[in-house]
């Protein structure tokens, strides 16, 4: 029970996080950069599959891409 809650926390987070970068009109490189890392930490612990990790990151990477 106790790991199915952190999880969700964590899975939550993560949501929140997209959400801001989504939201802000031209995320700064430091936001995506934190949403990257929050991302991997995911994936690393197995809250979230690697796949999924690594489709996420390369979206963020383009946005970032996309910024500069």
């Amino acid at each position: 029970m106790k790991r199915s809650l952190r999880n969700h926390s964590v899975v939550t987070r993560l949501r929140k996080i997209r959400r801001q970068v989504r939201s802000a009109a031209e995320p700064s490189a430091d936001q995506i950069r934190a949403a990257i890392s929050a991302i991997d930490k995911a994936a690393k612990r197995g809250i979230i599959h690697r796949n999924a990790a690594m489709r996420r990151k390369a979206r963020l990477n383009k946005a970032l891409a996309a910024a500069k």
